[in-house]
């Protein structure tokens, strides 16, 4: 928004430096991943700038951990294990977050705002204390170590996330277009599908990336449900901090940085659509 013409000395000197101190604030949080990026590319085994690097010779970049990153067995493994956990885990929190925001979406819902308390109470408590619970409950029932088990403990971190997008998707939903189906002779699945995910599809695509970071970037349930068989791309980074200090992490680390602005820009786009199209159903 511009500064009017007519603004006061003093409105003119807070709008300047309140946009300063919105410009310190932003530097501060993207320094450490602006200064990450440039170091993937040292061709020296170091976390430092070399003396090339800050003279800008070709000699002190280079992509060997890039190349060291897709060529190294545990790393390729770390990555099929992070998709293939965050991919299963994203589906079933989907599945059961879109179900759930539809059923607290009915007016007539009772102990509406307890569900819901439980619902996303995996955000609330203690990522710590939802770790050793789960490893305990999992070890008890042999799901321990194993993928079902790691799948089951990122969907219930992912759950949340869906349940909040998808039920701000659905707020002012009008529940007489699903009652004017059913009237016409619609089943239920076909009004579902024809009507209401249409509407709310945004919302669910919003929710279901938002699980899929929560999987992808997930490090504290891994360490206490998965086993070595398990290893996710942040397990591996952890790994690779405490036992061998080595650049291919801020090469990992710079493609997840890329990973999550693209991912990040989907939602940004979605939410945008969701608040035309529910512009466009208001009239």
């Amino acid at each position: 928004m511009a500064l009017p013409s007519y603004a006061t000395r003093g409105e003119r000197i807070w709008y300047y430096t309140f946009r300063v101190i919105c410009g310190l604030i932003f530097f501060f949080l993207i320094a450490p991943i602006i200064i990450m990026v440039p170091l993937s590319f040292n061709s020296q085994p170091y976390f430092t700038f070399s003396r090339e690097m800050l003279t800008f010779d070709p000699a002190g970049y280079s992509l060997r951990w890039y190349e060291d990153l897709f060529t190294s067995d545990s790393w390729l493994r770390s990555i099929q294990n992070s998709f293939l956990i965050g991919i299963a885990s994203t589906i079933l929190a989907t599945t059961l977050g879109t179900l759930a925001a539809l059923g607290l979406s009915r007016p007539h819902m009772p102990y509406k705002g307890l569900i819901m308390g439980i619902l996303i109470s995996p955000m609330i408590v203690p990522l710590i204390i939802s770790a050793a619970g789960m490893f305990f409950f999992f070890s008890s029932i042999g799901l321990a170590q194993t993928f079902p088990g790691v799948i089951l403990a990122h969907t219930a971190l992912g759950t949340p996330f869906v349940v909040i997008t998808v039920t701000a998707t659905l707020v002012g939903f009008d529940h007489s277009l699903t009652r004017a189906a059913s009237n016409l002779g619609a089943s239920p699945s076909y009004a579902f599908f024809k009507i209401t995910m249409p509407l709310i599809l945004p919302g669910v695509i919003s929710g279901a990336l938002f699980a899929f970071i929560t999987s992808f970037d997930e490090i504290v349930i891994v360490l206490f449900v998965a086993g070595v068989e398990q290893r996710t791309i942040p397990r591996e980074m952890w790994s690779g901090i405490r036992e061998q200090i080595s650049p291919t992490i801020l090469a990992v680390a710079t493609i997840l940085v890329a990973l999550s602005i693209a991912l990040l820009t989907t939602i940004e786009l979605l939410r945008r659509r969701s608040e035309r199209i529910r512009g466009m159903t208001a009239q």
